[in-house]
């Protein structure tokens, strides 16, 4: 069974909104990490705006932190959670969307995460997000999928953390250059989908899109896993 997920930092949609929609719908995600979500004024109605305008709907995601979890209509919700991490003095607060789906037949447990510009907080969060993710996949028996804008590359602590305990899914089935930033010149690849080692890995990488609209749409590029589930 093949499930579609993506990660994408809209950047609180500072950008061409039409042109988002459309890439989104490009991704044709069965579940879909977004960073950078709205949070000020009007954060409600512009998230529902974004999943509409993309053919999803929202279901995980609290206001702070920036982080939220849509999911295509078929895909059914069987658990959510919010969590704000923990506060590092004069930098931006962060925090995890959890969301537990299942998506013809097969359940797993999601997370959307996006980790600070600061190393030390980037690895104090990763520990923290992978214990409550963890522990919410044991609950219901699940594998885990955690993507995201990691703000670092691959050999970073943060990275590593996430990376002794899942799989790179770019590393295994790698589809284009995997670069996602900025998406005008990309040249680093901040924006990853790890996944449980029992889950199989078609591909995993860049969209099918216009290259205007994803250099319209916002500073990052999107990443989608095609991934496998028995």
């Amino acid at each position: 069974m093949m499930i579609r997920v993506g990660t994408y930092n809209v950047r609180s949609m500072y950008d061409d909104n039409a042109a988002l929609a459309r890439v989104i719908r490009a991704m044709a995600p069965d579940v879909l990490c977004v960073q950078e979500a709205p949070r000020l004024l009007g954060w409600r109605r512009k998230r529902a705006e974004l999943a509409a305008g993309a053919g999803l709907r929202l279901i995980s995601g609290r206001r702070w932190g920036g982080v939220a979890v849509l999911a295509a209509p078929d895909v059914r919700l069987v658990h959510a959670e919010g969590h704000l991490l923990r506060y590092f003095s004069g930098l931006e607060r962060r925090g995890v969307a959890i969301a537990v789906v299942e998506c013809r037949g097969v359940r797993m447990t999601v997370a959307s995460v996006h980790l600070d510009l600061v190393p030390a907080a980037r690895l104090a969060h990763a520990v923290e997000i992978m214990n409550l993710v963890e522990k919410v996949a044991r609950r219901f028996g699940t594998p885990i999928v955690v993507a995201g804008d990691v703000n670092e590359q691959a050999g970073g602590e943060a990275w590593d953390h996430f990376a002794r305990r899942l799989s790179d899914c770019y590393r295994l089935a790698p589809r284009g250059s995997g670069l996602t930033f900025t998406s005008r010149r990309p040249d680093r690849r901040l924006d990853v989908i790890f996944a449980s080692p029992g889950l199989g890995v078609r591909s995993c990488g860049g969209v099918d899109a216009a290259a205007d609209d994803l250099r319209a749409a916002t500073d990052h590029l999107p990443v989608v896993a095609e991934l496998l589930a028995s």
